[in-house]
């Protein structure tokens, strides 16, 4: 009975932990479907030509197009990227600053209060004579 309640309790997990995975996107479903229309549809011979070349320069424009928003997005990440190392390289030498500071304090600390404790110990070995 125990083995039966573990293995619905394992189920009722992973059902829910597949059912939060995101669904994968789909690539590019519009220009496949763009294209089929444009072949199945009847031109004349001169039309043909015309459109041919029409497709031919809305193909250029695009790729051309496509090409600057990549390098476009390319910029940003490289930007982003840049930005993200000297925000780390600051909090860095930030950190260093505050640590040397802290260690200085410890060590001025450190250094007044082994007089007081020579001092304490002084009057406590006269007695001793």
């Amino acid at each position: 009975m125990k083995k039966v309640i573990a293995t619905l309790i394992a189920g009722l997990f992973a059902s829910a932990a597949f059912a939060q995975a995101p669904a994968p996107a789909a690539s590019t479903p519009a220009a496949p479907a763009a294209k089929t229309e444009v072949k199945a549809e009847p031109k004349a011979e001169g039309h043909v030509k015309h459109a041919k070349a029409h497709k031919a320069e809305k193909g250029e424009k695009a790729a051309t197009e496509s090409k600057d928003v990549k390098t476009e997005v390319k910029a940003d990440a490289k930007e982003q990227k840049t930005e993200v190392k000297a925000d780390a390289k600051v909090a860095k030498t930030e950190a260093k600053a505050d640590a040397k500071v802290a260690k200085t304090e410890t060590k001025a600390d450190a250094k007044a209060a082994k007089p007081e404790a020579k001092a304490e110990q002084k009057p406590a070995a006269a007695p001793a004579k």
